[in-house]
């Protein structure tokens, strides 16, 4: 199992950004690494995943232009970019890893994007 630990999180008004991390405990060799959110009242959805080599990239359609996920295998770090953030965008963001874009075997505990209007 991988623990995992995002930060990066916090209050930022509409059109600015922010940048997530999130530090893996161990390499996660063969995994993609992906970004959930959920936000208030809703289920979790899908964000952004990157393969290991980062040849693979998939992005929700609310996202596409403005986030970038990247992944620092050096580091057992995964990020995202977020830029021209929308009150919409608040939610919490998690990290996992897993064996394909949109599934998750480890998670992180969570960190808090807020955007204000």
């Amino acid at each position: 199992q991988v623990q995992l630990v995002e930060s990066g999180g916090g209050l930022v008004q509409a059109g600015g950004s922010l940048r997530l991390s999130c530090a893996a405990s161990r390499r996660t060799f063969s995994s993609y690494a992906i970004w959930f959110c959920q936000p208030p009242g809703k289920e979790r959805e899908f964000v952004a995943a990157i393969s290991w080599s980062g040849g693979r990239i998939r992005y929700a359609d609310s996202v596409k232009g403005r986030f970038t996920i990247s992944r620092d295998n050096a580091k057992n770090t995964m990020y995202l970019q977020m830029n021209s953030l929308k009150p919409e965008d608040t939610a919490i963001y998690y990290c996992a890893t897993g064996p394909a874009a949109g599934i998750a075997d480890d998670w992180g505990q969570g960190t808090q994007v807020t955007v204000s209007s």
